[in-house]
């Protein structure tokens, strides 16, 4: 049976449960390719939109730091003055710029897979060291799919680089005769459209690796129908556990029914298939409520605890049919058996006015009004 289970092929979609238990040891779809891409773009872009910026303010330091005073160099107080100054105003400068990289870092693995964290991940595992374990995965299909990418990559990098640089050949032929200044602004601008169209390219990487990524973390968690029908039984319970829960509730639900027949007013029989018991309280608002029924069995059980306690017994067998098969435990009885639940009362008072107080016992009630739509045969 576990070779059977071992061979059977995992057809199935992993369940939820499945998801969250790769998600807990930190097994989610992530794409380098697209952590590369967003991260080198907006690197990119902010160069290619804030370069002539950071030149200015570079070379604005450069300006006035490098303006040193003779007797600055006889006093190390001096220099460090200097170092700390320019070590603030670089930072200024290019602060909020690796900030926000950070940032980028940071929220780019979102985009694929979600924010997830995993103490589970983080423990050290020697099998990733293993050198063969290392070959294994080099010639896997992951590895092939890895080198596939890689080169690809290349083969891109390199068809855009010849692009740009046919474009802008008689670009950079010309900074020579340019003044330094402009030279450097010009150059700078060339190099930063460059460098962003460069990153954009590898955007054609992430969209394929996307998608890649995705189906091979779908495939790695798919499951075997044995699987899937293993932890149907551990979330669910299992068949004979839940069967056992059933019975359990069933007999708690009749031992607290067998505690509401003694505060009955009546309990009405087939006399022997069906009983029910009904309870009116008569400053209510309402109509009289079954607190108690059941068949065969239970119908003889309901009627040894009534008459244990005194609970008047009467024998009304279309009666006791259409209460047992109309009404739920603690409802109360429907509408078009009220005049028959009426004389039925009727009596019990009587009853428990002559027992009480003596007198002549009241005749037990006959051909009480049964609905039609209401009446059960035997």
């Amino acid at each position: 049976m576990a070779e059977e289970t071992e061979k059977e092929e995992r057809t199935e979609d992993p369940t939820e449960r499945r998801l969250e238990q790769a998600r807990e040891r930190g097994q989610i779809a992530r794409s380098r390719e697209f952590n590369t891409a967003v991260s080198l773009t907006v690197a990119a872009w902010v160069l290619w939109v804030f370069g002539n910026h950071f030149v200015d303010g570079v070379a604005r330091l450069m300006r006035q730091e490098f303006r040193l005073q003779r007797d600055d160099f006889f006093y190390p107080e001096a220099i460090l003055r200097h170092l700390n100054n320019d070590a603030w105003e670089m930072a200024k400068l290019f602060g909020p710029y690796l900030l926000l990289l950070m940032l980028v870092a940071l929220a780019a693995p979102i985009g694929v897979g979600g924010w997830n964290f995993s103490e589970e991940a983080m423990d050290p595992k020697f099998d990733r060291i293993n050198p063969l374990n290392g070959l294994k995965r080099m010639f896997a299909v992951h590895g092939l799919i890895e080198l596939g990418k890689s080169l690809l990559k290349v083969l891109l990098i390199s068809v855009t680089t010849w692009l740009l640089l046919r474009h802008y050949w008689v670009a950079l032929l010309g900074l020579s005769a340019e003044p330094l200044l402009p030279a450097l602004a010009h150059a700078s601008d060339i190099m930063g459209y460059s460098l962003l169209i460069l990153c954009l390219s590898l955007s054609l990487i992430a969209a394929i690796d996307v998608p890649v990524q995705l189906w091979e973390h779908h495939k790695n968690l798919r499951m075997t129908r044995q699987e899937v029908k293993d932890e149907m039984k551990d979330t669910e319970g299992r068949p004979e556990v839940k069967g056992r829960i059933r019975q359990m509730q069933m007999e708690i639900a009749m031992r607290r029914m067998m505690e509401e027949v003694p505060k009955a007013d009546v309990v009405i029989t087939n006399p022997t298939h069906y009983a029910v018991a009904l309870k009116y309280e008569a400053g209510g608002k309402g109509a009289p409520r079954l607190v108690a029924k059941g068949a065969d069995l239970m119908a003889a059980q309901i009627r040894n605890v009534a008459n244990s306690a005194n609970v008047p017994l009467l024998s009304a067998p279309p009666l006791a049919r259409a209460l047992y098969h109309s009404t739920e435990l603690n409802q109360e009885i429907p509408a078009g058996l009220y005049l028959a639940v009426a004389q039925v009362l009727a009596y019990v008072y009587q009853l428990r006015t002559a027992r009480q107080f003596g007198g002549d016992i009241p005749p037990e009630p006959s051909d009480l009004p049964i609905p039609p739509d209401l009446a059960r045969e035997e």
